[in-house]
C-alpha cells in the first residue's frame, strides 16, 4: 500500500506517519503544489497512491483546491471512480459547508476532524476498506 500525507503541521504529519508506516510506504509533503507534484510523480513511476491524507487549511492552496485538481487529473486519465485514489480530508474545520464541499464537490472518501487520534485514523481506514 502507498500513502501520501499532505500536512503543513509537523506534529500532525508525525502521528499519521507513525500509524501508516505499519501498512505500507509513506510519502509526505507540506503543501498543495507538493501534493500535485507527488501525485503526478507517482503516476509517472507506475505506482500511484492508494490513499492520500489531505489537510484542508494550508498556505498557497487549500486542500479543497488540491482535491479538485487531483480528481480532474484522474478524469483526464479516464479512471473509473472505483479506481480513484482514496482521499481522506484532515482538518480543524467541522462546518457543514466544508464537509459538503469535500464530499459532494470533491468526492472525498473520508473526513477526519482534528485533533486526530490514532484510533480514528485506523477506524476511518477500516470503514473505507483500506485495511
Amino acid at each position: 500500500m502507498k500513502f501520501l500525507i499532505v500536512e503543513d503541521d509537523p506534529a500532525g504529519a508525525i502521528l499519521l506517519r507513525m500509524i501508516l508506516t505499519e501498512y505500507g510506504d509513506v510519502d509526505e509533503v507540506n503543501d498543495g503544489p507538493g501534493a500535485i507534484e507527488a501525485f503526478d510523480g507517482a503516476w509517472s513511476e507506475g505506482r500511484p497512491y492508494d490513499v492520500i491524507f489531505l489537510d484542508i487549511m494550508m498556505p498557497d492552496m487549500s486542500g479543497h483546491e488540491v482535491l479538485k485538481v487531483l480528481r480532474e487529473k484522474e478524469r483526464a486519465l479516464r479512471l473509473p471512480q472505483i479506481r480513484e485514489v482514496k482521499i481522506i480530508m484532515t482538518t480543524a474545520l467541522d462546518s457543514a459547508e466544508s464537509v459538503s464541499q469535500a464530499f459532494y464537490e470533491g468526492r472525498a472518501s473520508g473526513y477526519l476532524v482534528k485533533p486526530i487520534y490514532g484510533h480514528s485514523i485506523i477506524n476511518e481506514m477500516k470503514k473505507l476498506g483500506i485495511i
